[in-house]
């Protein structure tokens, strides 16, 4: 029982620690996109951004920044905000909004979840390692596994197409 107390306790500092690590700092709209209440593409519009506006991060969460814009503060696509002072002429955007739009300047349609933090030659040395993909795959949950435990967790339902069961 102590063992699992010790465990729950470093992991919740580890998750503090993790949304903690973003906070305070500043970012500037790399593209047009809207400011919503919640870190969701179908939640409500809070504020429409303009390119190169300012505004404060205040916490990372999946694919979305919480951020503070004057009085407003509220949810944002992390590919469309560029972290620190954006000076003009110096935008290095390009390649984020590229990714963020599925082409990467060769005009071919690319993958980019979970890409986000890797290097160029961290990209270029990847290779295909079946028995990871196996393991991920043993992770998996059946669509009634999933619904059991948002029940058990009173988590609310949102619309998601599972993948076909693979044969």
């Amino acid at each position: 029982m102590k063992q699992c107390r010790k465990w729950t306790v470093l992991a919740l500092c580890a998750a503090l620690y993790a949304g903690a690590a973003s906070a305070g700092e500043v970012g500037t709209m790399a593209k047009a996109d809207a400011l919503r209440a919640e870190p969701f593409s179908d939640a409500k519009t809070l504020k429409a951004f303009a390119a190169g506006e300012k505004l404060d991060i205040l916490l990372k969460q999946g694919g979305w920044y919480k951020v503070k814009s004057g009085k407003l503060s509220g949810w944002v696509r992390m590919l469309s905000v560029s972290k620190g002072d954006a000076k003009k002429g110096t935008s290095t955007a390009s390649g984020l909004l590229a990714l963020s739009s599925g082409r990467a300047g060769t005009g071919k349609v690319v993958a980019t979840t979970g890409v986000r933090g890797l290097n160029d030659e961290e990209l270029k040395a990847a290779k295909f390692d079946e028995a990871e993909l196996k393991r991920a795959e043993a992770n998996a949950s059946s669509k009634a596994d999933a619904a059991k435990f948002a029940k058990q967790g009173k988590l609310v339902a949102r619309p998601f197409d599972y993948l076909p069961e693979v044969k």
